[in-house]
C-alpha cells in the first residue's frame, strides 16, 4: 500500500463526485412536471423513463459499488465459489420477463408505487402488505449501510481514511460529506438524480472494466501466469481452518450450495424494494420486456469484473480486509490518474443505488405503514414531504450502521437480508398470477420462512464469529449444505399451499380483489390506465 495521501487519483475523485454531484442537483429539473409533490413524480420519475434510461438505472440498481467491491473479493478470498453473482444474474432475467411486465401493467393501472401496494389491493389484506413492506425495508437497510462500506474502502486505500489512532470525526469526515451530499439531492430531486447519475456510473465502470481485463493481465504475464498463481494459493492451508483456501472450480461438496445459492438470489434480486422501483418507473409495458433482454449485458460485466479476484492474488495484493482487494489491486496496477477514475466509478456506483434504495424504503413506509395504519387521509403532498423525510432517517441509520458497527456484521446482516426478502415471493409473484392462495396462509407462510431462515442464519459460526457467520446450512431431509434462503422459500410455499387447502375447505372468507384480468396485460394508453395520481386517494385499497 502507498504511503500517504494518492493525490492525483483523490483529485480525480472528487472532479468526478463533484460532477455527479451537480447532476443530482439539476436533476430535479430534468422531465419535471407541473406538479411534482406526489410519490409517482418524486418516488418514481413520473413513470416517465424509457428503455436506455431504465437500462442504465437498473443497472446502477442492481450492479453496485458493493458488487464492484465484494465479488472479486470473494474470489479473492475463496475462489471460483464467489463466481455464484455470474449464474444467479443470467437466471434472473428469464425468470423476471414472465412476471415484471404484469406487476408494471397492474400497477401503472391502479398507481400502485410500491409491492406492498399490489399485495393489499390483490388479497384485500393489510397485515399481508404490512408484511411485505416491513420485510422490504429491514432487507434494504444494511444494503444502503455495504454502498458508504464501500466508498469507505475506496477512500481508505486513497489515504484519506485515517489511520486506526486519527481522531473517528476526521477519520470519518468523507464519508460524512459523502453521505450528506447523497442525502441533500436525494431529497431535492427524487428517483430522477440517480437516474440521471446512473449513465456516468454505469459508462466509467465499463470503461475500468475494459481498461482492467486488458491492461493488468499484460501487466502480470498473462491470463496463464494469473491462474496457476491463484491455483497455488488456493492450495495453501488455511490455518483458522485447517483446509485450503479455495479452489479454482468448485469441488463436488460445494456443488449444492453453490447451485442453491444461485438459484436462491435469483429468486430474490427482483424482491428487493428498490429493483421494484426502478422498474415502475418505466413509461410502458414493452420498455420492461425489452430491459429483461439487455440486461445480461452487465451480467458479461460481471464475469469479467470477477477475475478481477484472480488477478489480485496473482499481482501480490495483501489486505487483512477482503473488501480492500480490488480497490488496492487498482492502485498498484494502474496509473495514478487512472486510479482516480477507478475509485470514482466505485464512489459513484454506491452513491445511485444508495440514492434509489433509500427512496424505496421511504415509499414502502409512506404508502404502506404511514398512510394505511397512522393517516389514511394523507394528502399527495402529506406523502411526499413524509418519504422525503423518511429518506434521510433511512440513510442516516445506515450511516450510523457503518460508523459504529464492524463491518463484517454490516455483510452478514445484508446477507439475511436476502433471505428475508426471498420469502415476499409467494405473495407477489404468486399474487400476480392467480388468487388461489389463501391471505391467512400467505402470511403464515411468509412467517414460517422467516423464523426458519433467522433462526437457521444465527446458529452458523464461522472462525471469526459465534453467530449468522454464513448463509449455508444442512438441508433437512436431503442431507446436503444449501442456501438457507431457498430452504425457508420451500418452507414457506409448503405452510401457503396446505393452508390455503383447509382454509378454502373450511370457506374462510377472502379480502377483496380490487384487480381484474385485464389490468395485468395493460399498457400505457389503454383505456382505463390510470398514468397519474391526480388526488390523494389514488393507489389507496376500495
Amino acid at each position: 500500500m502507498k504511503d500517504g495521501v494518492n493525490g492525483v487519483a483523490l483529485g480525480v475523485f472528487i472532479f468526478f463526485f463533484l460532477a455527479v454531484t451537480v447532476m443530482g442537483f439539476l436533476a430535479a429539473r430534468w422531465r419535471r412536471a407541473e406538479n411534482d409533490q406526489s410519490l409517482d413524480e418524486w418516488g418514481l420519475g413520473g413513470r416517465s423513463f424509457g428503455t436506455w434510461i431504465t437500462w442504465f438505472l437498473l443497472g446502477g440498481d442492481l450492479y453496485t459499488a458493493y458488487t464492484f467491491v465484494a465479488v472479486p473479493a470473494a474470489i479473492y478470498a475463496a475462489g471460483a465459489s464467489g463466481f455464484f453473482a455470474v449464474p444467479y444474474t443470467i437466471l434472473v432475467y428469464p425468470l423476471v420477463f414472465t412476471f415484471l411486465p404484469r406487476l408494471w401493467s397492474v400497477s401503472h393501472r391502479h398507481g400502485y408505487v410500491t409491492t406492498s401496494d399490489f399485495v393489499r389491493g390483490r388479497f384485500g389484506s393489510k397485515g399481508l402488505s404490512l408484511a411485505v413492506a416491513v420485510t422490504g425495508i429491514l432487507a434494504t437497510m444494511p444494503y444502503i449501510a455495504l454502498q458508504l462500506v464501500g466508498i469507505q474502502a475506496v477512500l481508505d486505500v486513497m489515504g484519506i481514511g485515517g489511520g486506526e489512532d486519527t481522531n473517528w470525526f476526521v477519520k470519518d469526515l468523507p464519508l460524512l460529506i459523502a453521505f450528506g451530499v447523497l442525502a441533500a439531492y436525494t431529497y431535492s430531486s427524487g428517483l430522477r438524480a440517480p437516474a440521471l447519475i446512473a449513465f456516468v456510473k454505469d459508462a466509467l465502470i465499463y470503461l475500468v472494466i475494459v481498461v482492467a481485463i486488458i491492461y493488468i493481465p499484460i501487466k502480470l504475464g498473462g491470463f496463464d501466469d494469473i491462474f496457476a498463481k491463484a491455483a497455488h494459493a488456493f492450495s495453501q492451508v488455511n490455518p483458522a481452518t485447517g483446509k485450503p483456501r479455495g479452489a479454482l472450480a468448485p469441488g463436488d461438496a460445494n456443488q449444492w450450495t453453490y447451485a442453491t445459492l444461485a438459484l436462491g438470489s435469483a429468486l430474490a434480486l427482483f424482491m428487493y424494494p428498490h429493483s421494484i422501483t426502478a422498474t415502475l418507473s418505466s413509461k410502458s409495458r414493452e420498455v420492461i420486456r425489452r430491459n429483461t433482454t439487455i440486461l445480461p449485458l452487465y451480467s458479461l460485466m460481471l464475469g469479467l469484473l470477477a477475475l478481477l479476484g484472480f488477478m489480485a492474488i496473482a499481482a501480490g495484493v495483501k489486505v487483512t480486509n477482503g473488501q480492500l482487494a480490488i480497490p488496492q489491486l487498482f492502485e498498484d496496477m494502474f496509473p495514478d490518474w487512472f486510479t482516480g477514475v477507478a475509485f470514482a466509478a466505485i464512489g459513484i456506483g454506491a452513491l445511485v443505488p444508495a440514492a434509489i434504495m433509500s427512496i424505496a424504503a421511504a415509499n414502502l413506509f409512506t404508502r404502506n405503514i404511514y398512510k394505511d395504519f397512522i393517516k389514511p387521509d394523507a394528502t399527495a403532498e402529506q406523502e411526499t414531504k413524509v418519504s422525503k423525510l423518511v429518506s434521510l432517517l433511512v440513510k442516516v441509520g445506515a450511516l450510523v450502521f457503518v460508523l459504529t458497527m464492524d463491518k463484517t456484521v454490516a455483510i452478514n446482516f445484508q446477507l439475511l437480508g436476502g433471505i428475508w426478502i426471498l420469502q415476499t415471493f409467494p405473495a407477489l409473484v404468486g399474487g400476480l398470477f392467480t388468487r388461489w392462495f389463501h391471505r391467512w396462509a400467505l402470511l403464515a407462510g411468509w412467517a414460517a420462512g422467516m423464523i426458519y431462515g433467522t433462526l437457521a442464519a444465527y446458529g452458523i459460526a464461522s472462525p471469526t464469529q459465534k453467530h449468522f457467520g454464513g448463509n449455508a446450512k444442512e438441508i433437512p431431509g436431503i442431507g446436503e449444505i444449501g442456501y438457507i434462503g431457498l430452504t425457508a422459500f420451500v418452507l414457506n410455499v409448503v405452510v401457503t399451499v396446505v393452508l390455503t387447502a383447509v382454509l378454502r375447505a373450511v370457506k374462510a372468507p377472502d379480502g377483496i380483489d380490487e384487480t381484474r384480468p385485464e389490468d395485468y396485460t395493460a399498457d400505457a394508453g389503454d383505456p382505463g390506465v390510470q398514468v397519474e395520481l391526480p388526488s390523494a386517494t389514488a393507489g389507496s385499497t376500495h
